[in-house]
């Protein structure tokens, strides 16, 4: 066998060898996807920054409304409700602790309208693992911490997400398949009935 036979031999062996990578999902279509989702629902687990695994479940209602409920012992509940983030400590007779979803990376993927594709906002574009990720920030605050995505590519949906705060600490939730379409009582996601509830207990 001659030299030059050889070589492409050997060079279409190593190309059929290669794994192939599928080229990620494009900002555009994934911003679509976004935007069409209204309602959503999900069991989920997280890991914490120290490590510690907790679960439960997420309902999502676009725009600028969620509700992670998480399952004993912990008993958390977190609610985004119009412009804001309260977060219920089971173990605590006081009010809730109170954010602006704006100061939050979730407002990125709550936000009536989504733009992947808007300037500084995407800070990485990629493949991981099979899915395609995203990593977003306030393009005007990116103080405020990022949100890294992770879908499926075909078809595309969402399955998980790593929210790293203003001072680095990182939270990983991950979805089991998303419910979409579902309707829920604006009640859900309210901060006061969620509180007055509380104390009536």
């Amino acid at each position: 066998m001659n030299t030059m036979l050889r070589s492409a031999l050997t060079a279409l062996i190593v190309s059929l060898a290669a794994p192939v990578v599928a080229a990620p999902v494009s900002l555009g279509d994934l911003s679509a996807y976004l935007n069409s989702i209204k309602t959503a629902e999900s069991p989920f687990v997280q890991t914490n920054a120290d490590g510690s695994k907790s679960s439960g479940r997420v309902v999502i209602q676009r725009p600028n409304r969620m509700r992670l409920e998480y399952a004993k012992p912990d008993k958390t509940l977190v609610l985004a409700s119009g412009a804001s983030v309260a977060v219920f400590d089971p173990k605590s007779n006081q009010p809730p602790d109170q954010y602006p979803l704006r100061k939050t990376p979730l407002n990125l993927i709550l936000a009536d309208k989504i733009d992947l594709g808007r300037a500084r906002m995407v800070v990485d574009h990629g493949e991981q693992d099979g899915m395609t990720t995203v990593t977003a920030q306030d393009p005007e605050h990116p103080e405020y911490g990022t949100i890294k995505l992770f879908f499926t590519p075909s078809p595309v949906a969402l399955k998980q997400w790593i929210v790293t705060d203003g001072a680095g600490a990182k939270t990983r939730v991950v979805l089991s398949d998303l419910v979409m379409g579902k309707r829920y009582d604006a009640t859900l996601f309210s901060i006061s009935i969620a509180n007055s509830n509380r104390n009536e207990k």
